[in-house]
């Protein structure tokens, strides 16, 4: 009798678990197949990659393997399927590809993005330095000697490309996705709003839930300095506030400033990918419509530095998902870069006001010398080889921009780099690029 209880209790048990189990993993559901339709989506038909190719690399982790992808070419939908729950993400030209959440398609009275067509700025550098980097270019890309899967190096030296290789699939007018290099192109945006008299940086946000609680003293430069004071968790592996934003939210920014103060503002820092899009939100409010928002990001930002055909992803809500989503090519990126490394000037005109640069490079007081304001910066050692005054725009899996004052150099590096065992070594990679200065 005592060993049939025991059974009971065991199964009782067992079948809450089980049930618990299927609970949570329900929970993850829309992150799993958010995940593999969005970016399967903007790979395809932003990119032009082949199905095959990203889910054989871009989602061949964890649960993300296993979603079944339809790509429907007609109506420009990929929609992913795990178990019992499926996701489905849209693409519009202009905008590349949002995740449909509570909806079936989208509005179709967005103002419609105008085809551009800038001309190339970029010319090719020193012949003989050229020549010296080219076995560091092919080793790269072609040998993945550095580890990781290499999409695209671009190398820029005093203004010049000094290297350029691509990876099987892409090409020089091939867009690639940002991650959360798109937060440092959201610096930009609020420099050039800050030049034109837009806003002030230190001045409280004005947003109207946070006017009664200890948020209302937290400014752009909090926020860009990651040390906003907001709750928030930024862990990639669970069901963490970012993956719930960027997956299961239809306004991704009105999501991220709900969170409730943890810490006095400009105090403590935490990266967080939900700073960036309170802060494109409020950008966004700035103006009386979308078209002038857009036409602004277009006209101030990217025509300046002759970047045709940007895709700044916009979330369900119309706010273009500063934190993660914007896809243009490398060289474009290596464009980005070199105006930073210019101070903000491109071609005789100043494009981000002075003194705007230095700010972005000044330590978050906080961040023992690791972060900037929107960048990443040396001065914490991240690459012991390479000087301490380089800063870096980063994004997931290995999308990086480096900038290094010191060396006139700009390296654009775009990728699957996974952590923790394929990450590509930067370090290594930026060392020996530099012992051939």
């Amino acid at each position: 009798m005592k060993a049939k209880k025991i059974i009971r209790i065991a199964a009782a048990v067992l079948g809450a678990a089980i049930i618990g189990g299927c609970i949570y993993l329900d929970t993850l559901m829309p992150i799993i197949t958010g995940y593999a339709a969005k970016n399967l989506a903007s790979a395809v038909f932003v990119s032009g990659r082949n199905q095959a190719d990203v889910e054989a690399l871009d989602l061949n982790f964890s649960f993300i393997k296993f979603t079944s992808n339809k790509v429907d070419t007609a109506a420009r939908t990929v929609t992913s399927r795990f178990l019992w729950r499926k996701s489905t993400a849209i693409y519009r030209d202009g905008y590349g590809v949002t995740l449909l959440r509570g909806a079936k398609t989208l509005p179709d009275d967005f103002p419609l993005e105008r085809e551009t067509s800038y001309p190339e700025t970029l010319q090719r550098g020193d012949s003989a330095l050229c020549a010296s980097l080219e076995p560091i270019a092919k080793a790269f890309v072609d040998d993945k000697a550095y580890n990781g899967t290499p999409f695209a190096l671009v190398v820029l030296h005093k203004g010049g490309i000094v290297a350029e290789r691509y990876g099987k699939g892409i090409s020089a007018g091939t867009r690639l996705l940002s991650w959360s290099m798109g937060k440092s192109f959201t610096n930009a945006l609020i420099g050039i709003m800050q030049g034109d008299g837009m806003l002030d940086i230190n001045a409280p946000l004005p947003i109207p839930e946070w006017q009664n609680d200890g948020r209302k003293a937290i400014t752009l430069r909090d926020l860009m300095q990651m040390q906003s004071g907001l709750q928030w968790n930024e862990n990639y592996g669970n069901r963490s506030d970012v993956n719930v934003m960027l997956h299961c939210e239809k306004d991704m920014g009105l999501f991220a400033q709900s969170k409730p103060l943890e810490y006095e503002p400009g105090t403590h820092w935490y990266y967080s990918s939900g700073s960036t899009n309170i802060v494109m939100r409020y950008l966004r409010g700035l103006f009386p419509c979308d078209e002038e928002f857009l036409a602004y990001i277009r006209e101030r930002l990217f025509a300046p530095l002759g970047i045709n055909g940007a895709c700044f992803e916009p979330d369900m809500s119309g706010t273009p998902v500063g934190s993660s989503y914007l896809y243009v090519t490398a060289r474009d990126y290596a464009r980005f870069g070199q105006m930073f490394l210019d101070d903000g000037v491109v071609g005789g005109e100043r494009i981000l006001p002075e003194g705007w640069v230095d700010f972005t490079r000044t330590p978050a007081s906080d961040s023992k010398g690791g972060y900037g304001a929107f960048f990443w910066l040396n001065k914490g050692g991240a690459c012991p080889d390479v000087p301490s005054d380089m800063y870096s725009c980063v994004g997931h899996d290995g999308q990086q921009i480096y900038i290094i004052p010191s060396k006139e150099l700009v390296v654009v590096i775009l990728g699957y780099s996974p952590k923790p065992d394929r990450v590509i070594d930067f370090n290594a990679l930026l060392r020996d690029i530099i012992e051939k200065l």
